[in-house]
């Protein structure tokens, strides 16, 4: 589980980027947080891989808080937790699966990886997790090569080789055309449902939010200004995440009643 508490962001120019977050996500959701862009939406995901530290507050994930860890905790931490960007962040002049194995084994020597000396296991477990997003055929093609869709399954292969509990994806199929992004969200959806690995993703595309996700957080202002189940979102509740119109959210719950 990851739960938020009373936590704030407060950058180095004094830019208030998270408010009074109180927060719990369990495991094996699906999470998509909405919102306009600055509103907060990458920050509130990166702090629970600690990329970015909190300014007050706790943030506990899976009974660790996540502050207190030093050094080679931090890394033993985010072993556990995936992190899919939008740029793919790969090594575009070198093989898929070399990409994917780096991953794997980042204690090994620079020239070890240069030079592709990697355990049979490990060349496996990259495979099967090339195989988990349908680019297996790909393995031995250099990643420039590949479309950006196929670099994006590559970064969640990449992620999937780490056996993470979480999943943390921010804005991944922004470059993305829609066919493309379809397939991608796909990929995420299966590693979610067949492998209980729970994904909060931060998406600009709020209808793909709502096919994907079971559950919409709304951000803005670095404050979270709606939670709850996908079923439950209307016209109203998306204005109001991204206008700040609480009148007809209020009005249309009234007339539910």
């Amino acid at each position: 589980m990851i739960e938020f508490i009373n936590v704030e962001k407060i950058y180095p120019n004094n830019v208030k980027a998270l408010q009074n977050i109180n927060l719990k996500i369990e495991k094996g959701e699906f999470v998509a947080i909405i919102g306009l862009s600055g509103a907060g939406k990458s920050t509130l995901i990166r702090c629970i891989n600690r990329m970015h530290d909190i300014s007050s507050g706790k943030l506990i994930v899976d009974d660790i808080e996540v502050g207190s860890l030093r050094g080679n905790e931090i890394r033993k931490f985010r072993k556990r937790i995936g992190m899919i960007f939008q740029s793919y962040n790969l090594v575009t002049r070198t093989s898929v699966l070399k990409n994917v194995l780096v991953s794997l084994v980042p204690e090994l020597p620079l020239w070890r990886k240069i030079t592709g000396l990697f355990a049979k296991e490990h060349k496996i477990k990259a495979l099967t997790a090339l195989d988990q997003v349908g680019i297996l055929d790909k393995a031995y093609v250099r990643v420039d090569q590949l479309s950006g869709g196929q670099q994006q399954r590559v970064a969640l292969a990449r992620t999937l080789a780490q056996n993470p509990d979480i999943i943390l994806a921010d804005e991944p199929i922004a470059s993305l055309d829609p066919v493309t992004s379809k397939l991608v969200m796909d990929d995420f959806k299966k590693i979610n449902q067949e492998m209980e690995i729970s994904v909060i993703m931060n998406i600009h595309h709020v209808e793909i939010a709502l096919e994907y996700a079971e559950r919409i957080i709304g951000v803005r202002e670095g404050q979270i200004v709606y939670d709850g189940k996908v079923e439950e979102v209307t016209q109203e509740v998306l204005d109001y995440i991204y206008n700040g119109n609480f009148e007809k959210v209020k009005e249309s719950k009234e007339g539910r009643r």
